[in-house]
């Protein structure tokens, strides 16, 4: 999970906004705003950064806010994210993010910047995430499951791929902040997926220097 800058809103969800009787059901450019989401979020998941595709296919729109608790937010941009497909149709033992989240609510939302969600989360070298908040923490696990052992082995498999790439040389200030400044921007419009498990790393090893 990282922190979530959003930009404008697609000038559809603008407009249907302001029509009568306007909801989230028949807004009709949901594929407009699936494109939007997915590309502020670099094609990662909100919550667990595995790689997603602006189609109903490869990602889910998240209300970070679920419409039946605050039915005033189901067309307001900034609670609109773009989640992966959580495991759908499997046991909910393996099911995270969105679709293990249903109507539940978090304390802590990726998008907000007064949340800046980034300085409550850690990564463990073996591929967990917690919080040191802990209710949020309680949050990761039980509502959106992100330390499902799929999400676990992933992450660290990423980190320890990232860290057999690395000379085995000491680093410098100059390389880590280069090394972090590309797996924060990434290439092309995204970024990696599960690279928050290696920003989290980098930003330890620059504190260090």
């Amino acid at each position: 999970m990282r922190a979530i800058r959003k930009n404008s809103e697609p000038r559809s969800l603008t407009q249907h906004r302001c029509t009568a009787h306007a909801n989230y059901a028949n807004y009709g450019d949901k594929d407009g705003l699936r494109a939007a989401l997915c590309a502020e979020q670099g094609h990662i998941c909100c919550y667990c950064m595995k790689r997603i595709r602006p189609d109903s296919d490869h990602m889910k729109i998240e209300h970070w806010h679920c419409r039946d608790s605050y039915p005033a937010e189901e067309l307001v941009y900034g609670n609109l994210l773009a989640a992966c497909n959580g495991s759908e149709g499997q046991p909910r033992s393996k099911q995270h993010c969105d679709t293990r989240k249903g109507d539940s609510l978090l304390s802590w939302s990726p998008a907000d910047q007064n949340h800046n969600v980034e300085t409550v989360i850690a990564y463990l070298g073996d591929g967990r995430i917690q919080s040191s908040d802990r209710v949020f923490n309680r949050e990761l696990n039980d509502v959106l499951n992100l330390n499902e052992a799929f999400l676990i082995n992933s992450r660290k498999a990423v980190l320890e791929s990232f860290q057999q790439r690395l000379s085995n040389g000491s680093l410098n200030r100059n390389a880590v902040s280069r090394m972090l400044v590309d797996w924060s921007n990434g290439a092309g419009g995204e970024l990696r997926e599960f690279c928050g498990v290696v920003i989290h790393w980098l930003n330890k090893k620059l504190a260090r220097c």
